[in-house]
């Protein structure tokens, strides 16, 4: 797997092999997401559910400026802080959480202005962490998520800007 785009562009990262629910976003995808998204730079980053972190270091190869990257499994946080250390990553532009979903939420003390939102497919959870975060996302605040299927959302909150439908694969961006 290798990071398409910014100053870390064609680096080669690695990803969690531990057979479990672990899904490396593919490089197609991360480059449309990001292309989508335009200019990222200055933003801060929640890449929720991080597995190996290339979504997160995606963007801070793209100039966002501070990323948290949030995972609960040892080897997705051993994989992440790899590849972190890898591409010499400046310690003041990251935090690695290990806590579940809600207590990492609750533990981020920054406003952000991206959450990536993977969440293992079956737990289903895109709208109650969505609700979880309302106290830590900006104003413009833009919502990826990475489902197997068509997501719900408040119409009246949210509105989508993109979707992309990958094989099984489907990326919903949101803008508040």
């Amino acid at each position: 797997m290798r990071i398409v785009g910014g100053k870390y562009r064609h680096r080669i990262i690695s990803w969690p092999d531990d057979q479990s629910n672990t899904r490396p976003t593919k490089d197609r995808i991360r480059e449309a997401i990001f292309s989508a998204l335009g200019d990222i730079s200055g933003t801060t980053v929640l890449d929720l559910y991080s597995g190996s972190g290339a979504m997160g270091i995606e963007a801070l190869s793209r100039e966002a400026s501070f990323c948290y990257f949030v995972d609960i499994a040892p080897i997705a946080l051993k994989t992440i802080k790899a590849n972190i250390s890898s591409l010499i990553i400046p310690v003041e532009q990251y935090m690695v959480i290990a806590r579940r979903d809600i207590d990492a939420i609750n533990y981020i003390n920054k406003k952000i202005d991206i959450l990536i939102l993977d969440p293992p497919y079956k737990q289903g959870k895109y709208n109650e962490i969505i609700d979880s975060c309302k106290n830590i996302l900006s104003d413009n605040h833009i919502i990826v998520c990475e489902s197997d299927h068509e997501l719900t959302f408040n119409e009246t909150e949210y509105r989508k800007i993109k979707e992309y439908k990958y094989g099984e694969i489907l990326v919903t961006i949101l803008w508040k």
